[in-house]
């Protein structure tokens, strides 16, 4: 019988997979990138340091960005944050980083809505990101069409404010679309009307099928509404 694979490493592990690349690397090194807060590798009861991929991956970013672009380790920990937050780092230093994780355009497929989204925009970034004024956000949150969570903001947040302002370019403003909210606040509420029986279900599948049933229902609603729309301005033509 197959013994399965740690899910961790010991710093020895990790210092032996980064050697060839890395010659210069210790184990001394790899404890003052710890306490730079750059890893923040688990512990075991006994105190010993164990490491996942994600915390190998973190400290291969760390030597390539100090010896391939001699970044400073202040530098190297805001482009760690940003890349937690699902943000591209900018290439030049001061430039503001960047979303990179793509938003739903086009067609509203049920995959769309089965992820949840892992981005996370300051205030600031979520203003440069989606073309908008201090102002004009303020404007948008006190409508309900935009919320944030904690300290961020979310990739929906950044989706409805690139579209709020690609609608404002034409003279509507943002207390003309609480009608939008309204009424995805009642289709939200008819999917939960539908979804709330099989979340009561006994079985371990009773949650996957919920989700399947809700994302479906979500694109089918979504899709309800681009042709009711399209066909109202085809009746006005």
């Amino acid at each position: 019988m197959a013994v399965p694979a740690r899910a961790y490493l010991s710093i020895g592990e990790v210092l032996g997979k980064l050697r060839s690349e890395f010659p210069d690397i210790t184990i001394s090194k790899i404890r003052f990138l710890e306490s730079e807060g750059l890893i923040e590798p688990q512990r075991t009861p006994s105190g010993y340091r164990k490491f996942t991929g994600v915390d190998l991956e973190r400290l291969r970013y760390v030597l390539t960005a100090q010896r391939d672009q001699y970044l400073p380790l202040r530098v190297i920990k805001e482009n760690l944050d940003a890349l937690d937050r699902g943000l591209e780092p900018a290439a030049t230093p001061g430039v503001a980083a960047a979303p990179r994780l793509a938003t739903v355009d086009g067609e509203f497929a049920p995959q769309h809505f089965a992820v949840e989204s892992e981005l996370r925009l300051s205030r600031t970034e979520l203003l440069e990101s989606a073309g908008l004024s201090d102002e004009e956000l303020t404007e948008i949150e006190s409508y309900g069409l935009i919320s944030i969570k904690g300290r961020y903001y979310d990739g929906d947040a950044l989706a409805v404010a690139r579209t709020v302002a690609a609608i404002s370019a034409f003279g509507i403003e943002a207390r003309h679309l609480r009608s939008f909210k309204s009424a995805a606040d009642r289709e939200v509420g008819l999917v939960e009307q539908v979804i709330t029986p099989l979340l009561r279900q006994k079985g371990s599948d009773a949650k996957a099928r919920a989700d399947e049933v809700s994302n479906e229902l979500a694109s089918l609603s979504v899709k309800l509404h681009a042709a009711l729309v399209r066909a109202g301005l085809h009746r006005s033509k």
